[in-house]
C-alpha cells in the first residue's frame, strides 16, 4: 500500500527539540549564577580599592622604602616600615609547608582510594576531615607546646650533616626552634587536610573504564595510577595545592604563637626569627595607631596580590593542559 499525499501534508509538524525551548526554572538559574559572579567581581573590585586607598595614605607618609626597608615601626615619629622580612617569611614558610604537605597529601589520597580496604580507608578519611575543622590556635597551641620542643633533636641533626647548605646552618645554637622551618612543618600539618580531601574526591572521579582498560592491558596498580589516575586528576590536585596555599599565606594565629618575630631577614632558616603577613598584622593591629593600621592594611594589599597571582598562576598551568582539566571528560 501506497502512503497517499494527503495524509502526508496533513500530518503535524515536527516539534521543536527540547534544546530550544528555554523553561522559567532554566532562566531563573541561569540568571543568577550569573549574578553570583557578578556580585563575586564587584566584592573583590570593593576589597582591592579599599585596600588600595588606605595603602596609598600608609605609603606616601613611609619614611622607609615600603620594599626594602627591615623595620617595622609604624607608630614611630616619623613612621618608618618595610615588607621585606615579612615577603620572605610568608613566601619561604608557605613553600615549606606545600613541598611538605602536597606529596603527603596526594599519597594519603591515593591510599584511601586504590590501596587501602574499605573498612580502613573510611575512618582514615573520617579523621582527616576532623583534621580539617581543627581552629587554627589549637593547632598554634600545639605546636608551641609540643612541636617546638621536639623539634629540638631534629634541627640539631640538620645543622650537623646539612649546615654546610647554609639554610640548614643554625647559628643561634641552644635556642628553642621558633623558625621559619617550624612555622613550614605546622603550616604544612594544617594544610595537609584540605589538599588531601579534596584530591581523593577528584581521583574518585576518573573513570572506571579508564582503570579497567589499562588492568586489561596488564599494567600494575602503580602503573594504573601513573597512566589514569594521576593525568586525568591533576588539574584537581593543582587545584587542591593551591587551595592549600591560600590558607597557608594568609594563616594567623598559629604563625603567631610559635614563630618569634623579629626584623632579621636570615637565610638560616634553623633560628628563630622572620615574620609574615598574616602574624605581623594580628600581632600589631590592636595597638597601631590610625596611621599604623592603614600601614598594616598596605601590608595585606600586597599579600591581597601575592594570593591573586598564585591563583592566576595556576589557572594558567591548568590551561595549559586542557586535556587534563576536565573539559573533554
Amino acid at each position: 500500500m501506497g502512503i497517499s499525499t494527503e495524509s502526508v501534508s496533513a500530518a503535524p509538524p515536527a516539534p521543536k527539540s527540547a534544546r530550544s525551548v528555554t523553561r522559567p526554572g532554566d532562566r531563573i538559574f541561569s540568571g543568577l549564577s550569573r549574578g553570583s559572579g557578578i556580585l563575586l567581581l564587584v566584592i573583590m573590585a570593593a576589597i582591592a580599592a579599599f585596600l588600595t586607598t588606605r595603602a596609598v595614605h600608609a605609603i606616601a607618609g613611609d619614611h622607609g622604602n615600603f620594599i626594602t626597608t627591615f623595620e617595622w615601626n609604624a607608630n614611630a615619629t616619623p613612621p618608618v616600615f618595610g615588607i621585606a622580612v615579612l615577603l620572605y617569611g610568608t613566601v619561604v614558610s608557605s613553600v615549606i609547608a606545600m613541598l611538605l604537605a602536597v606529596p603527603v597529601a596526594v599519597g594519603i589520597a591515593l591510599f584511601i582510594t586504590h590501596y587501602a580496604p574499605r573498612r580502613l580507608g573510611t575512618p582514615i578519611a573520617y579523621v582527616i576531615d576532623l583534621l580539617a575543622a581543627v581552629p587554627s590556635i589549637v593547632y598554634g597551641l600545639w605546636g608551641a607546646l609540643f612541636l617546638v620542643p621536639e623539634l629540638d633533636g631534629l634541627t640539631k641533626w640538620l645543622d650537623s650533616y646539612f649546615g654546610w647548605t647554609v639554610i640548614f646552618d643554625q647559628t643561634n645554637r641552644g635556642t628553642a626552634a621558633r623558625s621559619l622551618f617550624t612555622v613550614g612543618i605546622l603550616l604544612a600539618i594544617m594544610i595537609l587536610p584540605v589538599i588531601t580531601n579534596v584530591s581523593r574526591e577528584v581521583i574518585n572521579q576518573v573513570p572506571k573504564a579508564h582503570e579497567e582498560a589499562a588492568l586489561a592491558l596488564g599494567a600494575t596498580r602503580w602503573e594504573v595510577i601513573r597512566m589514569s589516575v594521576l593525568p586525568f586528576a591533576r588539574s584537581g590536585i593543582i587545584s587542591a595545592s593551591m587551595l592549600g596555599l591560600g590558607r597557608a599565606l594568609g594563616e594567623t594565629m598559629a604563625v603567631a604563637t610559635v614563630l618569634s618575630s623579629s626584623d632579621q631577614l636570615s637565610l638560616h632558616l634553623l633560628d628563630p626569627g622572620g615574620g609574615t603577613f598574616a602574624a605581623n598584622i594580628a600581632s600589631h593591629f590592636g595597638e597601631a595607631s590610625d596611621f599604623g593600621r592603614d600601614a598594616l592594611i598596605a601590608s595585606g594589599l600586597v599579600l591581597f596580590v601575592i594570593t591573586l597571582l598564585v591563583n592566576g598562576a595556576a589557572r594558567m598551568i591548568i590551561a595549559r593542559r586542557k586535556e587534563y582539566s576536565g573539559a573533554n571528560a
